[in-house]
């Protein structure tokens, strides 16, 4: 999937994905494990970046 046709989701959206509080998700960007972007003064998250914070905690817990 390219960037351009990417879906974005919102912070509460990536909340209710990854059953997080808003706090975490702002870590895991902070700390990039969980990329996202800025437009204007929103900021969006890939929905393939969730599926790869995802599947890294899978690999770390194996």
């Amino acid at each position: 999937m390219t960037t351009a046709t990417a879906e974005l989701l919102t912070v509460p959206e990536v909340m209710a994905r990854l059953k997080l509080g808003r706090s975490t998700v702002y870590d895991l960007i902070r700390s990039r494990r969980l990329v996202s972007l800025t437009i204007g003064r929103s900021r969006r998250v890939p929905a393939d970046a969730v599926r790869d914070v995802i599947d890294n905690q899978i690999e770390e817990a194996a």
